[in-house]
């Protein structure tokens, strides 16, 4: 979804860079692409790139927890029972300043109660507009080449785009960002987080 929505972004006028974790993907033709791999760098890249940024889209589905040791070397087969230790990840879009001058659009995958757990998000992370898909389904969502998505504001409306291609879905979303942007602001810089298609 991330890449389609940076080709989308890029067709409208927009300058764009994207923040991407490994992927079986092709990077599109952006202004800028910066690769990552772990939350921490995400984080920090993030951070770097919201000083120059309009819009920033956070599409990616970044792990809640991470493992608290990293082993520098394999680790060998053991027969006795194992436990791995995790800490929660740092939620990126709730680190965002409450005052800023660029848009937010999060991204919330549900499985259930998906209307009210995205409305949650939206003002639980403060962000100005939230883009939430059904993932239960096999033939949409994540690793899928088709989605549907619902996109809350924190006005209480709410639009859907059918189920249609992320590329289809992209162009539809990057129009109703850059709507919702030119309420008050004029610019075109985004930056989009990605971890998928």
């Amino acid at each position: 979804m991330g890449y389609a929505l940076a080709d989308a972004a890029r067709e409208q006028g927009h300058e764009v860079t994207l923040i991407s974790g490994p992927v079986c993907l092709q990077p599109p033709a952006v202004a800028r692409f910066v690769s990552i791999t772990t939350s921490d760098e995400l984080f920090e890249a993030v951070r770097n790139a919201i000083s120059a940024c309009d819009i920033l889209v956070m599409c990616a589905a970044v792990a809640d927890y991470k493992s608290t040791t990293v082993a520098t070397q394999k680790m060998q087969k053991q027969t006795a029972a194992f436990n791995l230790q995790l800490a929660p990840t740092r939620d990126i879009l709730k680190a965002l300043p409450s005052r800023r001058s660029y848009l937010v659009v999060g991204f919330a995958a549900e499985t259930h109660d998906l209307k009210k757990r995205a409305r949650e998000k939206l003002h639980a992370k403060n962000c100005d507009v939230i883009v939430a898909n059904d993932v239960s389904a096999s033939d949409s969502g994540m690793e899928s080449d088709y989605n549907e998505v619902f996109i809350f504001f924190k006005n209480g409306e709410y639009k859907i785009i059918s189920r249609a291609s992320k590329k289809n879905i992209a162009r539809e979303l990057m129009k109703i960002i850059s709507r919702a942007r030119e309420k008050s602001f004029d610019k075109k810089n985004v930056v989009i987080t990605d971890r998928g298609k």
